[in-house]
């Protein structure tokens, strides 16, 4: 109880509440980078949204399961953001080309012969992005992919930080 006579809330609703506040603003963030800004995304843009998307669902989990289930899917959780920081490290090694793009949609497609009508026909109804071009957003130094790898940072760090507390109040 505090001193105000209520509740404090358990760690577990706290840090599920957390992966799903977190996974909604990283997707909306990219929605609007996209849809509103019209930043096109390149394929390892579109892999790194994957583990916010899963963060989201395991958020629901931990808020659903009762209190002395709920700290699995915390766990979880965490192991979900380690995934988004290895993507975002993967993508801002791509941008800064230390190692080649593992998506072959990166990769410019290359035609042999044929005729014009073949080549077209063989062209993606949208072209890709590369990798290696990044985005920025309003003259900042930073890309995208860098600023979301700090992002997931950040709620990892935060995250951690509240399972520590977790497991120490359930002693």
């Amino acid at each position: 109880m505090t001193l105000t006579g209520t509740k404090q809330p358990d760690m577990t609703r706290i840090l599920g509440g957390l992966f799903v506040l977190a996974g909604v603003l990283a997707l909306g963030t990219a929605w609007f980078a996209e849809h509103r800004l019209l930043l096109a995304p390149c394929e390892l843009c579109l892999w790194e949204r994957r583990p916010w998307r899963v963060l989201i669902g395991i958020g629901a989990l931990t808020l659903l399961l009762p209190r002395r289930y709920a700290r699995y899917p915390v766990f979880a959780g965490l192991l979900c953001l380690a995934v988004s920081i290895g993507l975002a490290v993967l993508h801002a090694g791509v941008e800064h080309k230390f190692w080649p793009s593992p998506a072959p949609e990166c990769r410019a497609p290359v035609f042999h012969g044929g005729s014009f009508k073949e080549w077209m026909a063989a062209m993606p109804a949208r072209p890709n992005k590369p990798c290696d071009s990044p985005d920025y957003l309003f003259g900042l130094p930073i890309s995208m992919t860098e600023m979301g790898g700090l992002y997931a940072v950040v709620v990892f760090v935060v995250a951690s930080l509240g399972s520590v507390r977790m497991l120490r109040s359930r002693g």
